[in-house]
């Protein structure tokens, strides 16, 4: 089933009560909640904005009380205002949450109003990604810290966040990752020439660059390990076997041999060039890592290795 693509005729962040306070319960019930509690409700509905206003400058006791109430104006008018095109989002359990609310405001009896979502709250994409707010570009993040309750997102955010639900990446975001995609397979292709003992070194940078410290010499004298590791924060051992070229046989034998042994909590099992089969092996056991050419030259650029795979071969 194809999903259309949302649009929105203006994107409006909400802060749902204060400090967050009915978050879970308006995302559950599929509300838009609004505090602002005044005997005024159908003054608002009406469009008779002067006598809010009026009431909450009476509410205000600075010397700035006719600027904030003209804020706490503007914040309920576009609760009541704002069409049912109207994108909303409010930040939850570390995820973005987004709806279109249907027109009606409703009173409820301590004087709060609601409007409904239309099809709920939604915190995943429209391909079915959760919208984690890790990646989230910052400049639409940072209205988590708006002291009010309703304010409009970045104008140039706008468009972003509507790609963003819609699971659209933009162009300069696609030309990088279709870059990537080019820098990891001339980095597997690169490190598929090297010699096996470059490719042990390079086992070996790749695992230490990445929190594990050997306390074994490279390649040394324990039969069938090539590396002896150590993490120094859970004082976990690892032993870890490289190869340049392996089957499905060579790493069942080497799964066997890491069962029959004492002292050691994970096993690392890397091979450059490898059958379909190894290069897909996923092991119930999560103390078994098989880490084959796609990886490997991920974890060579996430590790900065680059350049020293570069100068190796070159």
């Amino acid at each position: 089933m194809t999903i259309s693509p949302i649009s929105a005729t203006e994107i409006r962040f909400i802060k749902l009560g204060q400090a967050g306070c009915w978050e879970a319960e308006c995302i559950q019930s599929g509300t838009l909640q609004l505090g602002f509690e005044s005997p005024y409700h159908e003054a608002s509905l009406a469009g008779n904005w002067d006598v809010v206003f009026d009431f909450w400058k009476s509410q205000r006791t600075s010397e700035r009380a006719a600027a904030t109430a003209k804020d706490d104006v503007r914040q309920i008018r576009t609760f009541y205002e704002a069409p049912s095109t109207t994108l909303w989002i409010t930040f939850f359990n570390r995820r973005l949450y987004w709806c279109f609310a249907e027109a009606e405001v409703i009173e409820l009896e301590d004087k709060t109003r609601i409007r409904h979502a239309i099809g709920g709250w939604s915190c995943l994409d429209l391909k079915g990604r959760p919208l984690e707010i890790a990646n989230i570009d910052g400049r639409v993040t940072t209205v988590q810290g708006y002291r009010g309750t309703i304010c409009e997102i970045n104008r140039e955010m706008q468009l972003y966040t509507v790609n963003k639900i819609n699971g659209i990446v933009g162009k300069d975001v696609a030309n990088t990752i279709s870059n990537l995609g080019l820098l990891r397979q001339s980095v597997r292709e690169l490190v598929q020439g090297l010699h096996w003992k470059d490719f042990e070194l390079l086992a070996d940078l790749i695992l230490t660059r990445t929190g594990w410290q050997r306390v074994s010499q490279l390649g040394g004298t324990v039969k069938d390990v090539d590396l002896e590791l150590l993490a120094p924060v859970t004082g976990r051992r690892a032993y870890v076997q490289v190869k340049s070229q392996a089957n499905m046989d060579t790493l069942m034998e080497s799964i066997s041999t890491f069962n029959g042994m004492a002292g050691y909590d994970d096993f690392f099992f890397l091979v450059h060039t490898a059958s379909s089969v190894v290069q897909q092996f996923r092991s119930d056991d999560f103390r078994i890592n098989v880490i084959g050419p796609d990886r490997i030259s991920e974890l060579v650029i996430d590790a900065g290795l680059t350049n020293w795979l570069i100068q190796r071969r070159s």
